[in-house]
């Protein structure tokens, strides 16, 4: 496979140019540690409320999740929504599956009033049934969203699957229609030049070495100079080395997701193969997502290999992609692959986000596979508690224990990797 390592958003996206010149000095009234979506999105709205803003970014903004992801912005939540009813109540699962269905609209509110060039485009997203009773299972689930949550939900019986992709792998769909996509990395750089527009100071190639406790604030280190904060919000996703962070990395595991990218396929082969455009991701534990873009290329990724994400475990699961790229899509079958990438998706043991305050450190983190809505959210979420607005948090309420046996290094992924291909043998 002679393809290129890096993401396609990220090769496709242009460059930053609102980034901080110089060292790393002064006073800010908030620190952000992380350029992500998360981090980009605080600054925005912290800078347009007046406060000082400095957020120190280890390497380019965007550069790693938020520039390597499969480019959907999807309503609802990682979890069923009957499952989550069944643990909180209706009245807390209605609050968490409306939280990302706000999280989707203001996405759109931001690429609108910061005018961002990203493709945003409310498309829809299907859920694919991988097998016939997975198809029972979506038509429940439909039925109990429409009567309660989301009346923007649709059901594709078996028989009408082909409406709507242009394969034999599937078994009829439910379609949440108000789901968006975007060029997330256009979308990400977007977000940073309007938070440099706003008065954030933004620094790339400033990983933080170290945070020290004051008697007043905080003290970031970083190799192009120091910094001192009253207020810290840690946007980093999968937490760095540093000592200070060891409270997150015992409870976010990040396990790598793979993608690529093909050549751009003939219009005739696209209309084909997913006439409607959308999202699209299958109902098996191991499963696939993918999307067109707009030059027409197919996005296909999925968790192909429990593992870490680096140059030889994404090309190893680059090659897993791409057949079975070929076992949905035969008519793709030696479609050349332009792009192959991996990032690492940052999961909490139960796939809802947490955010909130610890030891004085404001954080939001472990999106598990929806932060392209849910960290833009929470960024501006977390303005508001850090401005006192401690009711803005909607996932304020969960406690979070640590991962037994996990202290960074995730050890145990080819047994979780294992489990999950068991159940979809069994299911």
């Amino acid at each position: 496979m002679n393809a290129s390592p890096l993401s396609y958003w990220l090769a496709s996206a242009p460059a930053f140019t609102g980034g901080a010149q110089g060292s790393v000095e002064g006073k800010a009234d908030v620190a952000i540690i992380g350029g992500g979506f998360t981090g980009l999105s605080a600054a925005l709205a912290l800078a347009k409320r007046g406060a000082s803003v400095t957020l120190l970014e280890a390497g380019r903004v965007v550069g790693e999740a938020s520039g390597r992801n499969g480019g959907q912005c999807n309503n609802g939540t990682a979890h069923d929504y009957g499952a989550l009813s069944a643990r909180f109540g209706k009245d807390i699962a209605k609050a968490y599956y409306r939280a990302h269905c706000d999280a989707v609209d203001l996405v759109a509110q931001l690429v609108r009033d910061e005018g961002i060039d990203c493709a945003f485009n409310r498309c829809g997203r299907v859920k694919l049934a991988a097998k016939p009773q997975h198809y029972e299972k979506l038509v429940r689930a439909h039925d109990l969203l429409a009567a309660e949550v989301d009346a923007n939900v649709c059901l594709i019986p078996p028989d009408r699957i082909r409406d709507e992709v242009g394969s034999d792998a599937f078994h009829g769909a439910l379609i949440q229609t108000t789901s968006a996509q975007l060029h997330p990395a256009r979308y990400g750089v977007g977000l940073a030049e309007a938070a440099a527009r706003a008065g954030a100071k933004i620094h790339e190639n400033a990983e933080v070495t170290g945070l020290d406790r004051l008697a007043s604030g905080w003290r970031l280190t970083t190799p192009k100079g120091q910094l001192v904060a009253d207020q810290v919000l840690v946007a980093t996703g999968g937490a760095p080395a540093a000592a200070p962070f060891g409270f997150f990395r015992r409870r976010i595991v990040s396990v790598g997701s793979f993608i690529i990218a093909t050549e751009p396929l003939d219009p005739a082969l696209t209309e084909k193969l997913l006439p409607n455009r959308r999202n699209y991701v299958t109902s098996k534990n191991i499963g696939n997502y993918f999307r067109l873009t707009t030059d027409n290329r197919l996005i296909f990724g999925g968790r192909a290999r429990f593992a870490i994400s680096d140059p030889r475990s994404d090309l190893k699961s680059g090659y897993i992609l791409e057949q079975t790229m070929a076992q949905i899509f035969p008519d793709l079958k030696g479609t050349r692959i332009n792009h192959v990438w991996g990032g690492m998706v940052d999961l909490t043991a139960d796939r809802l986000p947490r955010a909130g305050e610890q030891d004085g450190l404001y954080y939001s983190m472990g999106y598990s596979g929806h932060g392209v809505q849910m960290a833009t959210y929470m960024g501006q979420m977390m303005a508001r508690v850090m401005a006192g607005d401690t009711a803005a948090n909607p996932w304020a309420n969960l406690d979070w224990p640590s991962v037994p046996g996990h202290f960074g290094k995730p050890w145990f992924l080819p047994l979780v990797g294992l489990w999950y291909k068991w159940q979809d043998v069994i299911h």
